[in-house]
């Protein structure tokens, strides 16, 4: 099935949900252009999810992908929490702060019956999901509305649970995609893939639509993906310089710097692998050190670092999210990009 039965849209090109760095306006930018937005919504309470949602009805009635997760939440643990601010307390000190009563970091919340009933109003033409599937009552009620749920795998044994389980299409993501693996069966980084090597395997293993995603930056990424069997592609790295990303400045020299050549998969930030560019701290602590607090809650201790750095200009401790593949970054409108990675007819 091509990407224009599946998502109602012109062209195969998804922009993938990016968390922090976006909002409504990047969504609709992509949407109104031809290719499928995407709205981060794991990081919103159901309010700003209902205002984020208006504002994009109001810029945009093309088809538009809504993104939740889908982890089983772990309990915090006040012990680990205590050893993880003394661990950073160092840090804080360079910046004339403590860890005596942080408060706790972005929320990350699976999606729930509550959610659904926010998004129900709107009836969204696509929604996807990390880190798996909702339980059935919830997935079968999304899909009431008519609603196309495509989900992210890692391996070709995700994939096929991902068709067993009711999704309408899949989303492969190789190792080099930039933000959080969307892994959920196994948490063995070693059974990870490159898309290129992962791609084919899956076009073959499945009978349901396949979307691409990991180190796409231009129109041959895009061509290439397209000829293994993909019916679109999802690309993220590259809309982080456009104008209607939130990307923050320091973030946006550090995409446009030598750095962006160098990522890694690091657990520092949230609790769980993501990808993006090494700065100090995990130069220093290591990419997935030992005793930082379970997925989500690292992000108290390590968001309240970030702040204090970020205010004296120093990303030595943001999560800088990137790909494998930053060359395709341009700062120019959302809609400009989309067009130059159309493959040439």
């Amino acid at each position: 099935m091509s990407s224009a039965a599946l998502f109602h849209t012109r062209y195969p090109i998804i922009q993938a949900p990016m968390a922090g760095v976006q909002d409504y306006q990047l969504a609709a930018a992509v949407s109104n252009a031809g290719g499928l937005g995407s709205l981060p919504c794991a990081m919103l309470t159901p309010a700003a999810l209902s205002e984020q949602l208006a504002r994009l009805a109001e810029v945009c009635d093309a088809p538009v992908n809504l993104n939740f997760f889908c982890h089983s939440p772990s309990a915090a643990s006040a012990s680990a929490e205590r050893r993880w601010r003394h661990r950073l307390q160092p840090y804080f000190e360079q910046f004339g702060g403590s860890t005596d009563g942080l408060a706790a970091g972005p929320a990350r919340q699976p999606f729930s019956a509550e959610m659904a009933a926010v998004i129900a109003e709107y009836r969204p033409a696509v929604v996807s999901f990390h880190f798996g599937l909702p339980n059935e009552a919830l997935l079968s009620r999304v899909q009431s509305w008519g609603t196309k749920v495509i989900a992210s795998a890692t391996t070709v044994e995700e994939a096929l649970w991902l068709q067993a389980h009711g999704a309408d299409g899949i989303i492969v993501q190789g190792l080099e995609a930039g933000g959080h693996r969307g892994h959920f069966l196994r948490s063995d980084l070693s059974l990870q893939s490159g898309l290129m090597a992962l791609l084919p395997q899956v076009v073959a293993a499945v009978s349901l639509p396949v979307i691409a995603a990991g180190g796409i930056a231009d129109r041959q990424g895009v061509a290439a993906a397209l000829k293994l069997g993909a019916s679109a592609v999802q690309v993220g790295t590259a809309f982080l310089l456009c104008d209607e990303a939130k990307t923050s400045e320091l973030h946006r020299q550090a995409l446009q710097s030598p750095a962006a050549g160098h990522t890694t998969l690091t657990t520092l930030f949230s609790g769980r692998p993501a990808r993006g560019i090494v700065n100090r701290v995990i130069r220093e602590l290591g990419p997935r050190p030992e005793g930082v607090p379970a997925f989500p809650h690292a992000s108290g201790a390590i968001t309240a670092l970030r702040q204090l750095a970020e205010a004296q200009h120093s990303s030595d401790f943001s999560p800088l999210w990137c790909g494998q593949n930053a060359s395709g970054c341009r700062a120019i409108p959302a809609a400009a990009l989309l067009e130059g990675l159309l493959p040439k007819s």
